[in-house]
């Protein structure tokens, strides 16, 4: 894998650029100069919602869709108080971000056949990824999930990025029935996929990671873990990896991740501490 050199994080207040409808989703743009210099797809923006004046003291923690020199762009559903300010917001409004976050995807050396797995908004990396994955040469298969078909998002551009697509809902109402990661199996096999990218939910995260694990790929995937700062302060986004020297550690998922390979996540033990994990507590203080 092509290693990339970390971001410098820049915080700054950004003007929205513009803020649209997509299905049950919101694209908002925000002007970013520096801070979307060195974006890469898998990064993530901390944004402050509520105002000056606002108690919702914590930012929240958003996928970068897409992003140049000046902008930046992310997808984002209502899902509380944070998110519900941000989808009011106007063209002038200003609002302080900290970006680009994390550690991105890791780019294969080699142009081999890679399959790309979201579901729902999770697919906002998918696209810029794709498209980097192309221009060295990669074959790139993508799967684009979700509930239902207002639930979708960006299957115009996902065809225009990738190779082939497919597309799945659960209850039946775009493309096959039934879960994102269904078709993934017949893909490795067929197309010879040696990895696999992937972000969404956390219990697709473990399903991608075992079915490529057991079909010999490697896996990639940015989770969804709640993160409070994004910065590494407040360890509130921990989940156990296992590391190189085969231990298991907490760590944070907003400045070890979002992206981390997925044989390496404990995934049945997210949200836990693991009485193996170094420096976990012992039965009876010892």
């Amino acid at each position: 894998m092509a290693a990339i050199s970390p971001a410098i994080p820049v915080q700054t207040d950004a003007e929205v650029l513009d803020l649209r409808r997509v299905g049950e989703y919101f694209l908002l743009t925000l002007s970013a100069p520096g801070a979307a210099d060195d974006v890469r797809p898998g990064h993530f923006v901390a944004v402050a919602v509520g105002g000056e004046d606002s108690s919702m003291l914590l930012r929240r923690a958003f996928s970068i869709y897409r992003a140049d020199p000046a902008a930046g762009t992310i997808v984002f559903a209502v899902q509380g108080r944070g998110t519900r300010w941000l989808a009011q917001r106007r063209r002038g409004d200003r609002t302080n971000i900290v970006a680009p976050l994390g550690r991105p995807f890791v780019l294969p050396t080699e142009p081999v056949p890679c399959a790309l797995v979201a579901g729902g908004y999770g697919a906002a990396p998918m696209f810029a990824l794709a498209e980097l994955l192309r221009e060295r040469g990669a074959r790139v298969d993508m799967v684009l999930g979700a509930a239902t078909e207002t639930r979708l998002f960006g299957l115009l551009e996902g065809r225009r990025a990738a190779d082939s697509l497919t597309v799945t809902t659960d209850d039946g109402t775009a493309g096959i029935s039934g879960r994102v990661t269904d078709p993934l199996p017949g893909i490795i096999a067929e197309r010879g996929t040696a990895v696999v990218y992937a972000c969404g939910p956390m219990p697709m995260l473990a399903t991608v990671a075992r079915v490529a694990a057991a079909a010999g790929a490697h896996s990639q995937c940015a989770v969804e873990e709640a993160m409070a700062c994004g910065v590494g302060i407040c360890m509130t986004c921990v989940l156990p990896v296992v590391g190189e020297d085969g231990a298991t550690r907490m760590v944070r998922s907003c400045t070890d991740g979002p992206v981390f390979f997925g044989d390496k996540v404990r995934w049945g033990d997210v949200g836990t501490v693991p009485p193996d994990t170094v420096g976990a507590p012992r039965p009876g203080g010892h």
